[in-house]
């Protein structure tokens, strides 16, 4: 037992970080504390950064994915078997901005004939268009794929519930936070009169938020990013309040790498209540030097071989 590998994926306007301030929470906290201590007491470890960095997620979140990964490799197991093993792939959805409407069928003509067969379009711009593009790739492709939809903070509930009208005869998956995170009344009102699950993302940030939101009868679903709530142990805490909730997981992304991208990979393998994975953030990624760590065929997101994470490709 030697090594861990994590990683962070810092976004201001999200996560309230950059990589300097990442830079200086490691150089200043995470390696002074982490050094010398016990690999093996992992939580010990999460929960003295944790008080140190409050306001830091996606750097705590890559010293607590090398913890995870370090006791994994110790083991002698694959990070997924050692924090539970439910399954052993997950199908992804690939998620497509905000383009113009003949772009956005493009975009997606090439995704399906990669084989993705679980779209999510972001929308929350143009409601008129949001609209046109989800009826119009269902005509499309049919029943051949899932379709799925990101609202991006962008609506009013009365917008959003126009637009779950309008797209009845779409069959959308998901709907994700089609209102502001800062107004629960708006997206408890969206669930309570919506047939589709409401998802929230950008209104879940930390343990606290997740009971706040499954209490109130606010969500149907939660999108859990390891970047933004600080990493594998607070994930399997927010996923447990929401299990107990009835309420079902997503693991998402941020745009990071694929060292990141399969720890969130891991997560989703190993717990029944995560039912679904939204892990594609890597894929626009020049020069990744985890790149192969994980294997993707067809949609489908499989652990690559070896412990912890995975074998690091050469």
């Amino acid at each position: 037992m030697d090594h861990g590998l994590g990683c962070a994926a810092p976004d201001l306007p999200v996560t309230g970080e950059t990589a300097e301030t990442v830079r200086n929470d490691f150089n200043q906290f995470m390696e002074p504390i982490l050094h010398g201590l016990d690999p093996l007491r992992y939580i010990r470890s999460h929960e003295a950064l944790r008080n140190l960095l409050p306001s830091s997620p996606s750097a705590l979140a890559m010293a607590d994915i090398a913890l995870y990964d370090l006791v994994s490799r110790y083991a002698r197991l694959p990070l997924y078997q050692f924090l539970g093993g439910y399954r052993d792939s997950i199908p992804t959805s690939y998620t497509i901005g905000i383009l113009p409407v003949a772009e956005t069928l493009k975009r997606a003509r090439t995704l399906v004939e990669q084989g993705f067969f679980i779209l999510k379009l972001k929308g929350g711009k143009n409601l008129d268009e949001d609209i046109e593009k989800m009826i119009l790739l269902r005509q499309e492709f049919g029943k051949r794929i899932g379709l799925r939809f990101d609202g991006n903070q962008g609506y009013t509930a009365d917008e959003a519930l126009h637009f779950i009208r309008e797209t009845a005869s779409v069959g959308i998956e998901i709907i994700e936070q089609p209102t502001t995170k800062d107004d629960l009344q708006q997206l408890h009102r969206v669930t309570q009169e919506s047939h589709l699950p409401i998802m929230a993302d950008e209104s879940l940030m930390t343990l606290p938020d997740v009971f706040h939101l499954t209490r109130n009868d606010a969500i149907d679903m939660v999108n859990i990013k390891l970047m933004k709530v600080g990493g594998i142990t607070n994930c399997m805490h927010i996923n447990s309040v929401a299990k107990a909730a009835g309420v079902e997981a997503m693991i998402g992304c941020m745009d990071e790498c694929e060292l990141g991208i399969a720890a969130g990979l891991h997560v989703a393998l190993s717990r029944p209540n995560i039912r679904h994975a939204d892990l594609d953030g890597h894929l626009d990624l020049s020069h990744d030097p985890f790149k192969g760590i994980i294997r993707l065929d067809k949609g489908i997101l499989y652990p690559g071989e070896g412990f912890g994470l995975g074998n690091i490709p050469e």
